[in-house]
Formats: structure tokens, sequence, C-alpha cells
């Protein structure tokens, strides 16, 4: 009864937030998906595999007006499309016999539920972001405490050992044997991976934020997210990590004090991971004989083997999408390989691969937008290098479109960077002339 309230309690409280906001929205959303893992595990209930679902489906019909709105049918027209496709698709593959249908239901789950975050986040405003960086802020540093106490007393004093945790207790690869930090997620690769995705947008709050206090913040919420992602110990999200750091010290036009505090900030953080032999298990990109091989097999093992034998796929959940244990059993002939790619190889034939590889295509052929000038303009880079960097992670592991929360904010952040920029955020800021003092904006209390 617990599972089945909290999961009520999710869909009424983001429902209610996204009516007041999209920001408030996305805020709500991500606090269920930031405590998902550890409720899930701890009470070890059927609902609780349905919390985020529930807080996502009230954020959706809190949100429903917005999919229709006129206002951005030409800013988005082609994402609308693109996202249309993806999602019919898969819905068709629903009423063909390859798999039983709740394994089925559960596979089209990971294949379309997260899509209509990218159609949300074309209509991202500036006090939405505003918003979402706060929010994310205080969840890193709820997530970080959570850690910090997986560090010093042991993981299992927060998460007990049972089907949902098996992979958490895998993970005793650490220097000394210590289990990866999961923090408050389901596992320690989605605890460094939303730490990830946070990044972009608090360097966004940072760069673009009006007050000190708002700014300052901001700078708490990356440390906590560099934390959390040594803490992690997950080697694909610290090259996440690092991408986004050159992008900040080389790509971004910020003033010179704020550029002396994120390079003493990533330089403390450089110390603490060289005095720490249990963060330094990224050490291990440099064996390039290993790296080459788990590259290889992931990429090339069983590809063409499943094309040939599977041209229409093995049917959604059949492929290797994260199913609950009580349905892995079920599923017929199970395929499946440490590919995001192959994933929807094997569950939507040839025909989905190819709609989402040419979606990926078109995706990175709207970078012009994300390299124009205007506010949030370092905050949108970061965002595409992490949504590109992110895309080619999936040929050497699984997860990218079924992750909580990190999936969905993959998505929201392609469809942010994939549109234009509203109208109202591109004209901010006044145009400084040569030669001409202009004053700085007074915006009223609730215009960020």
């Amino acid at each position: 009864m617990i599972a089945l309230a909290l999961c009520l309690l999710a869909f009424g409280m983001t429902r209610w937030a996204g009516k007041r906001s999209l920001g408030l929205g996305l805020v709500s959303l991500l606090l269920w998906g930031y405590l998902y893992g550890i409720v899930r595990a701890n009470l070890e209930n059927v609902f609780c595999h349905f919390l985020f679902d529930a807080a996502l489906v009230g954020f959706y019909l809190a949100q429903k007006n917005a999919f229709n709105d006129p206002a951005d049918a030409g800013r988005a027209a082609a994402l609308r499309y693109w996202t249309l496709g993806l999602m019919l698709w898969p819905a068709l593959l629903v009423f063909l016999p390859f798999q039983p249908i709740l394994v089925s239901l559960v596979g089209l789950r990971g294949c379309i539920f997260f899509l209509p975050m990218a159609l949300l986040g074309s209509r991202l405003k500036s006090e939405d972001l505003m918003q979402l960086c706060t929010g994310m802020v205080c969840l890193n540093l709820l997530s970080l405490a959570f850690a910090a106490g997986e560090y010093f007393q042991g993981v299992p004093k927060y998460y007990p050992y049972n089907a949902m945790t098996a992979i958490i207790y895998g993970s005793t690869d650490v220097a000394g044997g210590f289990y990866r930090i999961p923090g408050t997620f389901a596992n320690a690769h989605q605890y460094g991976g939303t730490m990830a995705a946070s990044i972009p947008y608090l360097v966004g709050g940072w760069t673009e934020g009006l007050t000190r206090k708002t700014r300052l913040l901001s700078v708490l919420g990356i440390a906590a997210a560099f934390l959390g992602i040594l803490m992690s110990a997950t080697r694909q999200n610290f090259i996440l990590a690092a991408a986004m750091v050159l992008v900040v010290v080389s790509g971004t036009r910020m003033k010179t004090s704020r550029r002396v505090l994120f390079l003493v900030l990533i330089i403390g953080l450089v110390g603490v991971a060289l005095t720490n032999e249990r963060f330094q298990r990224f050490k291990s990109l440099g064996d390039t004989d290993y790296v080459g091989d788990r590259i290889s097999s992931s990429v090339n093992r069983g590809f063409f083997e499943i094309l040939f034998d599977y041209p229409m796929g093995n049917g959604l959940g059949g492929g290797g999408t994260s199913l609950p244990y009580f349905l892995e059993g079920q599923v017929r002939n199970p395929i499946g390989m440490e590919n995001e790619y192959a994933r929807i190889l094997c569950e939507q034939g040839i025909i989905g691969f190819t709609l989402w590889l040419a979606f990926i295509v078109w995706y990175l052929s709207q970078v012009r937008r994300v390299f124009s000038k205007g506010p949030w303009a370092s905050s949108r880079r970061l965002v595409w290098t992490y949504c590109v960097i992110t895309l080619a992670i999936g040929t050497i592991g699984e997860g990218m479109l079924t992750a909580i929360p990190a999936s969905a904010m993959l998505l929201l952040g392609m469809g942010w960077t994939s549109a234009a920029m509203r109208a109202e955020d591109a004209r901010r800021r006044p145009v400084r002339r040569p030669n001409q003092v202009v004053a700085q904006p007074v915006w009223p209390a609730h215009v960020h």
C-alpha cells in the first residue's frame, strides 16, 4: 500500500507542479527520478517499478496543451514529425505476436515513453531553465549526501540485497574491492549519468544567473555533480564530464574571474581524485588494449547476425530492454548485446533501427542552432556536447533510452538544442554598441 500511495503522490505532485510552469514540473519529475532507485530497492514492491512512470504521466497530463501550442508549431515542426514516427512504429509492433503482451508493453515503454520530453524541451524558456537549475542544485546535493553516507558507512546500509539491487552488489571493482556508489539511484551508472546530464544546465545557471546567490548555488551544484561522477566510478560518465570541462574552458565566453573560479574548482576535484584510490577507476581508460577490446566486442559482436536472423526484430522487450524481475522469465528467444543500437535492432527490426539512425543524423544537422549567439548559448553548447557523446557511447553500452531519469534529460536536451531559441529569449539582452554604455535591464521578480 505504501508503494501504491507513493505512485499516486508522484502523479499528483508532478501534475500540480507542471500546471504551474514547465520548469517546476521538471523539478518535480526529477525529484522522483532521483529517489526512484533507493525507494524501489527498500520497498521491494511491484508498484515501485512504476513510481517514475506515474510521475511522468502526471507531468505529461499537466503539459498536454503544450503539445498543440501553435506558437511552437513552426519552431519545432520537424521535431514533431520525428517524434511521431519514432513512436508510431513501436506501437504497431505491439500487435505482432513476437513476445507476450506484458513483455511487449514494458518494451514499448522503453521505446517511446520518454520521447515526448523532446517536444517539451523545445518549449523551454529562460524562467523554466532557472527553475530547473535551482532544483538540480538541491537534488544533486541531496544525492551527494546519500553518496557520502554510502562511502563512509557502506552501500548495504542503504541498499539491501534483493533482485532490484543485484547489479549494485555485482559492481565491486573499485580499488580495494569497494562498491561503486549509487547515491539515490538504481545503480552507479545512473547516478553518474544523471550528474553528467545536470552539469550543462548548472553551468547555464552560473553564467546566466542574475544574482550572486543563484550563481553560487549553481557552482555548488556543479561541484556536487563532479564529485558524484567520481564516487560512482563510471568511466563513461568521466569521459562526459571531461569533455564538458574542455568545452567550458576553451569554448565558453565568460568573465575572467569566473573562468579562474571554474579552473580552481576543477583543479581541486582533480586533487581529490588523485589522492583517493577509490576515485581512480577512470585510469583504466589508459589501458588501450582493454578499451579496444571492449569497444570492438560491443560494436561488432553479433550485430549482423541479429540483422540477418531477425530483420523484423525479436519483439519489444525481447532484445535487452530492462524488465522487472518477475517478467524476465517470460521473454521468448532472448537475445541482445551491450550496444543500445543493437537493442533497437533486436526489438524494432531494421525499420526501427533506420528511423533512429535517420533521426540522429537530422539532430546532428541542426548544429547551427547550437552555436548561434544569445542567452544560454554556453549551456546549449554543453547540452549538445552531452547529447552527442551520449549518443556515441550508446554503441558500447545499454540504457541510453531507459535510464531513470537520465534518458528523460537526454531527450529534453535534444529537443531544446534542435529547436530555434524562443523569440523572447533571443531578445532578452540589449545589443551593446561601440562607445555606448547600456544599463542592465531590471526584470520583474517573476522573470529570470
